[in-house]
């Protein structure tokens, strides 16, 4: 490993930052989306589950602090997910509320209720989502007959590559309880994968967590409340580029050079962007399997939306993985709309997008990415947590995928939650994760 050295002023300025940014995203992953004007939409069963054909009723509330106030524009839509209303209209309210009834679905999948209100010029909008047979949705992407020949050629490539790895010491953001360092290590086509690593102080070895990243360009701060708990856990960005940057430079990047990236040679299966991005996970598995304080056994890899995905991709790619946990993994049975449904994020090929990316060649490389077809070789024990009202990552993609999983699996379903969690989720896969760790 090769350390390097900060001057006192520019540790201070640094360490000030990921002080901020840490604060800021810890604080951002436990609020509760809420909105001035609260409209609930709520499917009528307890659980939100429905059999084939079942009629469905979603209770709409719309209220303001707790009670009723006069709105303006009221409407709803009914349809499967981000397809073409089914049902749609004017909505009347009394005291507050209504109740909105629509035929089931013949085939399994979700079907969400919209409504729309304006108080003081601005609209609000609330939904509810009714899942029909969830467990029996099949995916629509095709596994490549030689998919495993092909990532299994991509890592050999990726062991004749020097994982050259460095390391530079962060004192002050290091505690009596963790040490925090910066480290990066060199990845296929002379790339290299950045991330923040924290590691328990102390005698004795440690399980090792792989943290991937949820989409977007950003810095990274570490985990140290988890190396407090008794692990190792490193955390990646997957593009390339430094995590300790001003926070400026990202943005930049996100709005310029790295925009849309995951378009980026969707042509070719062979140098599309997540390639890189897949492999360097494993790298970064190889990097911790490398550490001196790891317990060489009990190797874990979680993550959230595009993280989702790469930890269940990382742990079917590789076998030291040992344990997952996903929340609402993107990339997920992203062909969907070309069967009439929803497919996962990016979208790539929603309806708006079909005009650029709907040949033969993108088709071609996305089954060789898409969630799907990792789960269909999946080993690795997982957790996983959702909910129904995810507007980002469609369940009817990532259910597409969790219905392929033989792997022993455990899922921890909320309904109501979206493109987000309640603290409890992370709780509770958390104790799972560490229990499973030895922790």
């Amino acid at each position: 490993m090769t350390y390097a050295k900060f001057h006192s002023s520019q540790r201070i300025q640094i360490g000030f930052f990921f002080l901020l940014f840490f604060l800021l995203y810890a604080q951002g992953f436990s609020q509760i989306p809420r909105q001035y004007l609260d409209i609930s939409v709520s499917p009528s069963k307890m659980d939100w589950n429905y059999q084939l054909g079942e009629k469905v009723e979603f209770i709409v509330s719309v209220t303001q602090s707790g009670r009723p106030i006069p709105v303006e524009n009221v409407r709803y839509f009914v349809k499967e997910e981000k397809m073409e209303p089914l049902k749609e209209g004017a909505l009347q309210l009394k005291n507050g509320t209504a109740t909105i009834t629509a035929p089931g679905m013949k085939t399994p999948g979700f079907l969400r209720c919209e409504v729309f209100a304006t108080i003081d010029g601005k609209e609000y909008r609330g939904l509810g989502t009714a899942a029909f047979e969830a467990e029996k949705i099949q995916p629509t992407v095709s596994m490549p007959a030689d998919f495993e020949a092909f990532w299994g050629a991509g890592k050999e490539e990726l062991a004749k590559v020097p994982m050259d790895p460095k390391m530079i010491h962060i004192p002050e953001r290091s505690t009596e309880k963790v040490d925090v360092y910066h480290v990066n290590f060199q990845n296929v086509r002379n790339s290299r994968i950045y991330g923040v690593l924290t590691v328990p102080k102390g005698e004795g070895k440690f399980p090792a967590i792989l943290q991937v990243p949820g989409a977007g360009i950003r810095p990274y701060s570490g985990d140290i409340a988890k190396a407090a708990r008794g692990a190792i856990v490193l955390q990646i960005g997957i593009h390339g580029i430094p995590i300790d940057m001003a926070p400026e430079v990202y943005g930049n990047l996100g709005s310029g050079a790295l925009n849309g990236y995951w378009n980026f040679n969707v042509q070719d299966k062979d140098i599309y962007y997540y390639r890189r991005v897949y492999l360097g996970a494993v790298r970064a598995v190889d990097f911790l399997a490398s550490l001196p304080q790891y317990d060489g056994e009990n190797l874990a890899v979680q993550g959230g939306s595009q993280g989702g995905a790469l930890a269940i991709i990382t742990a079917a790619l590789d076998s030291r993985i040992k344990y997952l946990v996903s929340y609402y993994p993107a990339l997920s049975d992203m062909t969907g709309y070309l069967e009439g449904r929803a497919g996962g994020w990016p979208h790539i090929l929603a309806p708006a997008n079909q005009k650029y990316y709907n040949f033969p060649k993108a088709i071609e490389t996305l089954a060789y990415y898409d969630v799907v077809n990792f789960a269909r070789i999946l080993k690795t024990p997982g957790f996983y947590s959702w909910g129904y009202n995810d507007d980002t990552c469609p369940p009817t993609s990532y259910y597409s995928a969790y219905n392929q999983i033989k792997a022993p699996k455990e899922v921890f379903v909320i309904p109501e939650t979206g493109h987000w969690t309640f603290p409890e989720q992370g709780v509770k896969a958390d104790n799972w994760l560490f229990e499973k760790l030895g922790k």
